[in-house]
C-alpha cells in the first residue's frame, strides 16, 4: 500500500517553565504528520522527540520527514531505524488510524472535536505538579478537577528543602490521594536511600493518610545495578523511567532483572506494535506517560494505556494545565496540512 505523505512542524509555548533535574523547559518542538492512502483514508500521527531524554532530536526528525517522498509505502514505515524512535511511533501511529475505519473518522473532525479514546473504567489520570513549593499551592485546584494521583518532581533542590516541602505537601494532601515522586536520575545513592526511607516511615505513620505510590527513577541510567539494589531494601516503589525510554531499552532491563514499575512513553518508545507484543508477551507493572504532547499523540498513547495497562496504575496524562487551550491552535495547524 502507498500513501500520500505530509507533515508540518509545530511549537507551543508552555504556560509556566517546566522545571526538571534536566533543567528547565519552556518550548514544546514538534512535528505533525498526515498519511492518505489510495482511497482517501486519512491517518494522523505525531513526532514529539524528547532528545534529553534518550528519543532523536526534533532536527534529526525534522531531517528524516524532509528526505521522504511525497508518497510512502508500508516498508519506508516499518524500516525506520531504531535510533528515530519518536519518528516510529508518530509513522506507525498514523498507518494504524489510516486501517482502523473507526478511527479514521478524525480527518471530519475539527480539533476541538478531536475523537478521545473511551475512558475504561479503570483508565484514571495522573496530575503533574510544579517543582518546589509550588506543589503547595495547586494540587488543590487539581484535585477540585478529579485528579487523586500526583506526581511532584524532586532533585532539582537541595535535598533537605525538599524533603521539608514533602513532609507538608503530605500532611496536607487529602485522604485517598496518591503522590509519585520524580527524580528524573537526580539523586545519588545516598539521597535516594534517605528518600526511600523517609517514605517508607511515612507509610507507617497514622497521621498520613496519602500513599507514597513510587519513587520514579531516582538514579542515573547508568546506575541501573544501584537501582535494582534499593529495589530488594525498601518497601516503597521504585519504577524505571529514563533508564526504559525507548523499547530496546525496556527490553534490556526486563532481561537484567527489573520486576519493579516500568514508565512508558509511547510517544519515545518506538513501535506500538513491537511494545504491544513485548507487553502482551511479559506480565509487566506499567504506567503509561506524557511526553506533552497534543490531542494527535495523545490518542493512540492512551489506547495503548488502555489495552496494556496491568495493574490499574493512573496514567500520567494530566499536563493540560501547562498549556494554553490547543482547539485553535490546532485547527490551525489541522487545516495547513
Amino acid at each position: 500500500m502507498r500513501y500520500q505523505f505530509k507533515f508540518r512542524p509545530y511549537r507551543r509555548r508552555f504556560v509556566r517553565t517546566l522545571t526538571t533535574n534536566h533543567g528547565k523547559w519552556d518550548i514544546r518542538d514538534g512535528i505533525i504528520l498526515r498519511l492518505t492512502d489510495e482511497s482517501g483514508k486519512v491517518g494522523w500521527g505525531e513526532i514529539a522527540p524528547i532528545s534529553w531524554f534518550g528519543s532523536e532530536t526534533i532536527e534529526q526528525a525534522l531531517d528524516f520527514c524532509r528526505h521522504l517522498p511525497a508518497e510512502i509505502a508500508d516498508e519506508m514505515i516499518f524500516s525506520i531505524p531504531d535510533k528515530l524512535p519518536a519518528c516510529q511511533f508518530g509513522f506507525e501511529s498514523a498507518w494504524e488510524m489510516v486501517k482502523d475505519d473507526a478511527e479514521n473518522e478524525i480527518h471530519k473532525f475539527p480539533a476541538s472535536q478531536c475523537p478521545r479514546v473511551p475512558v475504561s473504567s479503570f483508565l484514571s489520570y495522573s496530575a503533574l505538579l510544579p517543582a518546589a513549593e509550588a506543589a503547595l499551592n495547586q494540587w488543590e485546584s487539581l484535585w477540585q478537577q478529579g485528579y487523586r494521583t500526583f506526581k511532584w518532581k524532586i532533585g532539582v533542590d537541595a535535598i533537605a528543602n525538599e524533603l521539608h516541602i514533602f513532609e507538608l505537601l503530605t500532611h496536607t494532601l487529602p485522604a485517598s490521594s496518591k503522590l509519585r515522586l520524580d527524580a528524573n536520575g537526580g539523586l545519588s545513592y545516598e539521597e535516594a536511600n534517605l528518600w526511600l526511607w523517609t517514605c517508607d516511615n511515612l507509610q507507617v505513620n497514622p497521621e498520613i493518610a496519602t500513599e507514597i505510590e513510587f519513587i520514579e527513577q531516582p538514579l542515573p541510567v547508568e546506575q541501573f545495578e544501584g537501582m535494582l539494589e534499593l529495589s530488594m531494601f525498601y518497601g516503597t516503589a521504585m519504577a524505571l523511567d529514563e533508564s526504559v525510554a525507548t523499547l530496546g531499552q525496556l527490553i534490556a532491563c526486563y532481561q537484567q532483572g527489573w520486576r519493579g514499575i516500568f514508565v512508558i512513553k509511547p510517544g519515545i518508545i518506538g513501535s506500538p506494535s513491537r511494545l504491544r507484543k513485548f507487553c502482551q508477551q511479559h506480565n509487566i507493572d506499567t504506567v503509561f506517560s506524557s511526553v506533552f504532547e497534543t490531542a494527535i499523540g495523545r490518542q493512540t498513547a492512551l489506547q495503548l494505556a488502555a489495552k496494556l495497562s496491568q495493574n490499574n496504575r493512573a496514567v500520567g496524562f494530566g499536563i493540560d494545565h501547562f498549556f494554553e487551550q490547543e482547539d485553535t491552535w490546532l485547527q490551525s495547524l489541522w487545516n495547513n496540512l
